[in-house]
């Protein structure tokens, strides 16, 4: 059905895809809000509540203390949980809710080779799109089979040092086996046994990080990599190798308003990014009924592959002539496995490039 020249989705759909769709639209609005809304308005609403409110107040104040003292100790209760708080865990993690979403793209787990699960690994994901939906189903999940494909290696996502100060969305992060990307924890999760049952580890970094999702665009493969080699560095001091992953059709399910080079609008946003940690966008998905303009993500396939293992020396304290060296043979090992693996994943693969900036 056309209206003023917009084309509205049928109401005879399944209640299986009616279902898909709205728990992506309450999973994704949320997130939205919750994230954006704790990035730039955290110390407003902060401090509104603490200087006019009377009971909200100590509220807030009980929850800033917790943070601090949670921020301090997030590694040590990931490495150690509780039987009670990881029921919980898996719970969140096997939940029907997620089990949706994975549904409604559909995001698919696909490894290219076994893994020795006596071994750290450093998973390097790109691109990272705006919203790491494959990243976030296949690893921060059971539900794609991860745990069955890599059998006794246990995964983290490190993710933006900024996300453990955003209220509420901390609280969800720290139940998903995430780290945060400082040297610090980095080091820590590399270099340390799991807890059995497992045996291994493999972290899930995504070196282009916010810079990425300001590249993202439909249809395209745009890694902010080759100026980022600290990741390199860390894998060298802590001899793990260092796995190219790619989540095929990422890049396909928001689309963004975007702004010319050297604009002022531009530059606005890469100044708040800088300040803050993420850059406001104005994104572009799809609506409950029509298919040109929402806050729900498109419903596009999203494959992320796991490629094969680059092995590296340890080396105590990496010279950058070093660093550079390792750095440009995984960008060659990157490029190869992307190369490789494309045609099975992309439309018109023969004119889809990794694009470097």
């Amino acid at each position: 059905m056309d209206i003023f020249g917009i084309k509205f989705a049928p109401l005879n759909v399944s209640l299986k895809r009616t279902l898909e769709t709205l728990a992506v639209a309450v999973y994704f609005s949320l997130s939205v809000f919750i994230v954006y809304t704790g990035y730039f308005g955290k110390y407003v609403i902060g401090i509104y509540c603490i200087i006019y409110t009377k009971i909200l107040r100590y509220i807030v104040l009980l929850y800033l203390i917790w943070m601090y003292y949670d921020n301090n100790m997030h590694y040590d209760n990931l490495m150690h949980v509780g039987s009670k708080r990881a029921r919980f865990r898996q719970w969140l993690r096997t939940c029907t809710l997620k089990r949706y979403i994975c549904n409604y793209f559909p995001v698919k787990l696909v490894k290219t080779t076994d893994l020795d699960p006596n071994k750290s690994y450093l998973f390097c994901s790109f691109p990272h799109g705006i919203a790491c939906v494959g990243i976030w189903f296949a690893f921060g999940t059971d539900i794609l089979g991860y745990h069955q494909l890599f059998p006794g290696i246990e995964i983290y996502i490190i993710i933006l040092d900024r996300h453990w100060t955003t209220p509420i969305f901390r609280e969800y992060i720290r139940v998903t086996y995430s780290v945060d990307s400082n040297e610090e924890s980095m080091n820590r999760i590399l270099s340390t046994k799991p807890k059995a049952p497992y045996t291994g580890t493999a972290s899930v970094l995504m070196p282009g990080g916010a810079a990425e999702m300001m590249e993202s665009k439909p249809g395209t493969y745009r890694v902010v990599t080759k100026r980022r080699k600290g990741f390199v560095r860390i894998a060298l001091k802590n001899d793990v190798p260092i796995v190219p992953v790619c989540s095929f059709g990422e890049t396909n399910v928001y689309d963004q308003v975007r702004f010319p080079e050297g604009s002022f609008m531009k530059k606005v946003i890469i100044f708040i990014r800088k300040l803050v940690g993420i850059p406001p966008m104005i994104l572009i998905g799809w609506g409950f009924f029509q298919n040109y303009f929402g806050f729900i993500p498109r419903r596009k396939p999203i494959t992320v592959v796991v490629g094969s293992p680059m092995e590296l020396p340890k080396i105590e304290e990496p010279t950058e002539e070093q660093v550079n060296e390792y750095h440009g043979k995984f960008i060659e090992h990157m490029m190869d496995f992307f190369e490789k693996e494309k045609h099975k994943y992309v439309e018109n693969a023969e004119k889809v490039h990794l694009e470097f900036v």
